[in-house]
């Protein structure tokens, strides 16, 4: 019996769709092709606005910023002090009371007796810029005397110095100085009070930060990062303080053997410049330079003191850093550069000095978040 047709209640195949043609397939692809490209240029831009915004926030809102950062830092340096206090049955509280008083004494002492010198400094600089310059006659005229024969035949006649130049008086006064003083205070005692606030009520924080985790193994997961943040960051910022407070000792050791005057505010500007790589010791340099110049009548003597801190903090920087931190910490010096042109140009002084520590604190932290990893290979050194 032949097949009249097919049987009712079974079902029919539809019939099968054209076949697209190279030329369609492949401009499927481009056309996907171009959407992806399309894409990634309206990410890179929203994130290049982004950043803008962001630098642009930061700058607007540097006075509440720089003290949070500063805080933050000072308290992660202090948190192990009070942390083992705890392991031995001290409160936080006390433990933190005990530290921010010793440390108001530290800072109190240091001012009392910096002050005087510093302010003798400021006060007497018009004077001593006035006695500086004819010290630099003997340098200064071969050069003009140079710079006269240049234009002499250049122009063609001799060019007669002015006789009637004089240096220029400087403008300057220590109330400028003083007029300003109730804004630092207000500022160091904002900062004390975060840090106190950041030791005892710190690890509380991490604990309601844990406990909106959603699962247990994402809270384990989260102290273990965390933990071992502040532990890497704790030991940078620690070991850091003590690297520079030694070339500020060693620094006034050496110029009070070479009986520079005030020998531990040089040595104090010496541990402060130092958190700046690079431009810190060549300013410190410079400045040892100018005092020596204006101290001593010898140029020998005089120009010893810079030499001498130059030796240190060169074998400081390239031996004795490397060393103590290793290579886990080490940044590349151009990623350093242009880490301190942004800080320094958003926040001046206060950014330049907190750049370096917060380049590496965020390279130490990026190597412990996924998906932040790059950001620590293109800083390490």
């Amino acid at each position: 019996m032949s097949d009249a047709g097919p049987v009712a209640g079974t079902p029919q195949r539809a019939a099968p769709s054209a076949a697209l043609t190279p030329k369609q397939i492949k401009q499927a692809a481009h056309g996907v092709y171009r959407l992806r490209g399309h894409l990634r240029a309206i990410r890179m831009t929203l994130n290049a606005m982004l950043i803008l915004a962001l630098l642009y926030t930061v700058t607007l809102v540097k006075a509440l910023i720089i003290p949070l950062v500063l805080a933050a830092f000072i308290g992660l340096a202090l948190n192990p002090i009070v942390a083992r206090g705890t392991r031995h049955r001290i409160p936080r509280w006390l433990g933190a009371s005990v530290l921010m008083i010793s440390l108001m004494a530290g800072i109190i002492t240091g001012i009392s007796m910096l002050a005087q010198p510093a302010a003798s400094w400021l006060h007497n600089a018009p004077t001593t810029i006035r006695g500086f310059i004819p010290k630099l006659q003997h340098i200064t005229r071969p050069l003009e005397a140079a710079g006269r024969a240049t234009q002499t035949l250049v122009n063609g006649h001799p060019v007669r110095p002015d006789a009637g130049s004089s240096p220029s008086d400087v403008a300057f006064s220590v109330w400028d100085v003083l007029g300003n003083a109730p804004k630092v205070l207000a500022a160091v005692l904002t900062v004390l009070l975060l840090v106190y606030f950041f030791l005892v009520y710190g690890d509380l924080i991490l604990r309601r930060l844990v406990e909106i985790a959603p699962s247990f193994g994402y809270k384990r997961h989260a102290v273990t990062i965390v933990r071992g943040i502040q532990t890497e960051v704790s030991r940078y910022i620690l070991t850091t303080v003590v690297i520079n407070a030694t070339l500020g000792l060693t620094t006034a050791g050496m110029l009070f053997l070479l009986h520079m005057p005030d020998p531990l505010l040089w040595g104090t500007v010496a541990m402060f410049a130092n958190f700046i790589p690079y431009v810190g010791a060549i300013v410190t340099t410079t400045t040892l330079l100018l005092v020596g110049l204006v101290h001593f009548d010898d140029v020998t003597h005089a120009l010893l003191p810079a030499l001498c801190f130059a030796c240190i903090t060169a074998f400081e920087g390239n031996l004795i850093t490397p060393m103590i931190l290793g290579r886990r910490m080490r940044v590349s010096p151009i990623a350093i550069l242009i880490w301190l042109l942004i800080w320094g140009w958003l926040w001046g002084v206060p950014g330049a000095l907190l750049a370096v520590p917060m380049l590496t604190s965020s390279k130490l932290v990026a190597e412990r978040v996924r998906g932040w990893e790059w950001f620590a290979r293109m800083v390490q050194r």
